[in-house]
Formats: C-alpha cells, structure tokens, sequence
C-alpha cells in the first residue's frame, strides 16, 4: 500500500490546521508517535501534535509546523474508521507509554490497524473516551438542514381567539363550543395563556438549533471570504463582487463580527492551550492588521478577539502570553512594546522609517512648518487612531526628526531644524533645505 494513502492535512500561517465546514476541534495530545505496521512504507510521524475533531484524526509535526516540514501534516478522515479498540489494563500496559489502537480502511480492499502512542502528559482515557463520543456521533454524515418554523401557540389562539366569532354575543361560539363567561371563563382564559406560553417556550428551544446551525453555516461563510481577501486577488472579477456585497472594508468589518468556526478552548488544547491559542490568535489578527496599517492596539485587539471567540471568552493574560508565544514560531506577526509602555501588535514586515517618511513629509509641508502637527493631525495621514499616531510621533522625536511644544493646547510636533543650523554661525541660513523653508514661511506670514 503506498503511503500517499494518508490524505495530508492544509495547515495555515501559523501552523494551525485549516478545519472543514462544520468542523470543531475536541482534544489536543503532545509528543504523540502515529504507527502502522501492516503498511510497508508507512511515513516517520514521530512526536507530533494529535488533534482530535468531529470530523478527522490531525497529526502534526510538532517541532515548527508553519516551517518546510508542514508537508508531513496528515488527515485521517473518522470516517476511515471502522473500529476502536479498547485499552486492556495490565502489568504490560503500567512498562510502556499508552497507547489508542484502532482500524481504519485506508483502500477499499483492505483495512489497516494504526496506533497512537501517547509519550506526553496528556490524558490518553479522556482522549479515547472523546474519540469514541466523535466517531459514534458521525458528525460528517449530518447535513445542515433548515427546519421550517412552525406557528406559535400564540398566533394560533390570536386566530382562533379573534374575529367575529369570538366578538359575537351567545353561550355558543361559531365553532358550537360552549363559551366559558364569568369567573370559569377568566381562569380558563388564564390557563390557556399559560398552555399557550408553555408551547411557545418548547418551540423556541428546539428552534434554538436550527439557529445554531445557520449561525455555524455564516461563520463558515465568513471564514471562505476572509481567505478569498488575504489571497490578495485583485480582479475584475473580484472587483465586480466587491461592488455586489459592498466595499471591502464593509465586508472585512462583517467577518470579523460573525467570529471563528473552531475556538481554542482550555478543554480541547489541554497543556497545549496557549500555544494553540497562539497560533490562531496570529491567524485571526490578519486582517484586522491589513485595516489598521500593520499595528494595532493590544486592547483592541483584545476586544476584537473575544468578540469573534463569541462565549468562549479569554483573559488579558491569556492574551499576553499568547502574544509572548510568537518570539517562538514562525508567524508574520509580533508583539511590540513602546517606550511609553505601551503594547501592540504589528507585522514583522512593518517599517519604521516608512511611517517616519510621511511623518516627514506632513511636517514640512509648508502649511504645517509654522504651525506643526497634533497627534490627530497625524492619524489622519497615517489613518491610525490618534493614541497609536501619538506614540509613532514620540518615537521619531526619540530618533530626532521632530521636536514637540507643549501648551494648554496639548502636544504639538515641529520638524527638527537644529541639524540644519550651523554651530559657528545661527544665523547662516543656507539656500536649500528645511530651514530655509521655514524662513521663508514664517517670513511671509509676519507680513500678512
């Protein structure tokens, strides 16, 4: 049988695995060896990360998964499985790492049986117990279907509580019921209010998930045009689309509400749940980087991060040491820290001296040698928040490119004019460059 038999598993920047519609990540196993003796030429998948999910068995280099060796990243579909077998306890068992064996039917014409040797710490009974729950529930074979709503109790008793036969006088109504009056009919009217409350409530609950369901099917959505934007395709076609749903920004502002298919929780990822967490966090900030110019608050992305995360809510400092995380793999984002002490997010790819270049040109542009520039002055131009535009000016005034004023009117920034002075003579005023440009302002506006 040849080796290509196991499919191979797409992983994204960070090394994440790129999970199937309607899938959902259950458990994450560390230093975990994938064997299979009846297959010949079957692969070295040697301590890796075992991620079981409702549809697949990933196994993952776990050295640098986002590195060259991310080919050797392997998928085993649960449908593949026709068999799980049941650990024995004996005197064997308590010598040797533990061990999850079981039958799959890797070619139509024969099945294999594959184990999953657990050298981590890692709860190998909670693992097989999760993998039992999965295989059996057959989450694969469920196809999202939209359950028709049916009239509530309320609609109902409105239709037939209303109109001329309830209005009209008599004992009898038009259907030859005798009509309840008088303190019988107040309580009977009470208690079908209640019985009427009753269905609505037990309607609305099993309609809750069917609205489970389409909120997993608009997530999924969401995911596949986030991944159309950050292949970056510029066109026509893709243009025409944007014209269709909106402009980019709108579509970008709608993804990033909708929230993430599989989240990384405490449960699933275990001791590995910061490190999981890292790597989908470096996913997840792409595009709101792309909007932000390449750097964005820490506390914004806090707040953005657990909004997409929906229920499953994560702490500050769980935020923090995932970021701290990214010093450790190959991911295009990380975290920086300003002298202020303030802390954000950028790309890697992110230049200084390109901010500092239009920072440059905005204080000498003759308009503003005079009168300088504010921190929101800057976050026009630059397009960022003015907190993060105020940090960048700070920054190039600690390179020497700027000087400030501070007045009742806040922080103004000027270009910095004394490298262009001459020590032996202040008043030389040579005739090119900044400083002769801003004679000339500041002479021009004391004659106006």
């Amino acid at each position: 049988m040849a080796t290509t038999s196991l499919p191979k598993a797409d992983l994204t920047s960070s090394g994440r695995p790129v999970f199937l519609p309607n899938e959902i990540e259950c458990s994450i196993l560390s230093s975990v060896d994938l064997e299979c003796d009846d297959i010949p030429n079957f692969p070295l998948l040697k301590s890796g990360l075992l991620i079981l999910t409702t549809h697949r068995l990933l196994w993952l280099p776990d050295n640098n998964p986002s590195s060259s060796t991310s080919s050797a990243a392997v998928a085993l579909p649960l449908s593949f499985v026709t068999h799980i077998f049941s650990t024995k306890k004996s005197v064997k068992t308590l010598f040797h790492s533990p061990r999850v064996r079981f039958q799959a039917s890797l070619d139509p014409s024969k099945s294999v049986v594959m184990t999953a040797v657990m050298r981590g710490k890692g709860d190998t009974d909670a693992f097989l117990a999760k993998f039992w729950e999965n295989w059996r529930a057959r989450a694969w074979e469920n196809d999202v279907q939209t359950q028709t709503r049916a009239q509530t109790a309320v609609g109902s008793s409105s239709v037939s509580g209303s109109g001329p036969a309830s209005g009209s006088g008599g004992f009898y109504t038009r259907e030859g019921a005798v009509r309840m009056v008088g303190v019988s009919g107040i309580l009977r009217k009470e208690q079908e209010m209640w019985e009427s409350t009753d269905k609505s409530l037990q309607e609305a609950f099993q309609d809750l998930n069917a609205l489970m369901s389409k909120a997993k099917e608009m997530v999924i959505l969401a995911e596949k045009m986030r991944q159309k934007l950050l292949s970056g395709s510029n066109s026509k076609s893709s243009a025409t689309n944007d014209d269709e749903v909106g402009s980019k920004e709108e579509m970008q502002d709608w993804m990033l509400s909708v929230g993430i298919v599989s989240p990384v929780t405490k449960e699933s990822a275990g001791a590995l749940y910061h490190q999981q967490l890292s790597r989908q966090l470096a996913d997840y900030v792409r595009i709101p980087l792309e909007r932000a110019g390449g750097m964005i608050n820490l506390i914004d992305v806090y707040c953005l991060f657990n909004r997409a995360r929906g229920t499953e809510l994560i702490s500050p400092d769980d935020l923090l040491r995932a970021c701290s995380l990214w010093e450790k793999f190959d991911v295009p984002v990380m975290l920086r820290k300003f002298d202020s002490g303030v802390m954000v997010i950028q790309n890697k790819s992110h230049s200084d001296e390109e901010v500092f270049a239009r920072i440059k040109a905005l204080v000498t542009n003759p308009d503003t040698l005079r009168t300088g520039i504010s921190a929101s002055d800057a976050a026009m131009t630059l397009g960022i928040a003015p907190g993060m535009a105020k940090e960048h000016l700070l920054t190039a005034e600690s390179k020497g490119l700027l000087c400030r004023d501070i007045s009742p009117d806040g922080f103004r920034f000027y270009v910095n004019l004394f490298p262009e002075i001459s020590t032996d003579d202040v008043y030389l005023v040579k005739d090119y460059g900044i400083y002769n440009t801003w004679v000339r302002v500041a002479s021009a506006s004391r004659l106006e």
